[in-house]
């Protein structure tokens, strides 16, 4: 278990600087991401329930920040209009 805490850790460290990377005008390479969170899913199913449920938190958190992420990109790839009506 202490494993996949690490690595569920690692995951949500990774999703939230690639967020600031990405708000800050960086592009950022999240090949890694799908990978690690496949492996991260695989090892909770592996799990005791009870064992998993103790990474509830933490796997919450990295869905908040994926979503968080994922707005970021949508951002960055369609910037919201300009005001026309300024100026």
């Amino acid at each position: 278990m202490t494993d996949v805490r690490e690595e569920l850790e690692k995951a949500v460290s990774l999703v939230t600087a690639a967020r600031r990377l990405l708000v800050g005008g960086t592009m950022v390479d999240l090949a890694a991401l799908e990978g690690k969170v496949q492996g991260i899913c695989a090892g909770i199913a592996d799990m005791a329930r009870e064992d998993g449920r103790t990474l509830l938190p933490l796997v919450e958190k990295l869905l908040n920040d994926l979503d968080r992420l994922a707005e970021a990109i949508g951002e960055r790839m369609d910037p919201p209009p300009a005001d026309l009506g300024a100026g």
